[in-house]
């Protein structure tokens, strides 16, 4: 049974250091981190959640679609 206490921990599961030391996370690797927690969330449902919960990510997406990219604003607190 998926748990609302799985979301946030799952979220940083997914959050990852890119080649220039950028942390930033794809909507595709935190919907497999949510996944493993039986959260069955599509791409536009996580998209929506990180836009309206975690306010420290900009979108650096290089293409359209729900397969987004987001990275930290600033190297302080990840939620």
């Amino acid at each position: 049974m998926p748990r609302q206490s799985d979301i946030n921990p799952s979220f940083n599961a997914a959050i990852t250091l890119d080649a220039t030391g950028r942390r930033t996370i794809t909507t595709a690797a935190f919907v497999k981190e949510l996944a493993a927690h039986n959260h069955i969330w599509t791409l536009k449902q996580a998209n929506r959640w990180i836009e309206e919960q975690q306010c420290d990510f900009k979108d650096i997406s290089t293409e359209e679609g729900e397969r987004r990219t987001f990275m930290i604003r600033n190297m302080g607190r990840i939620r």
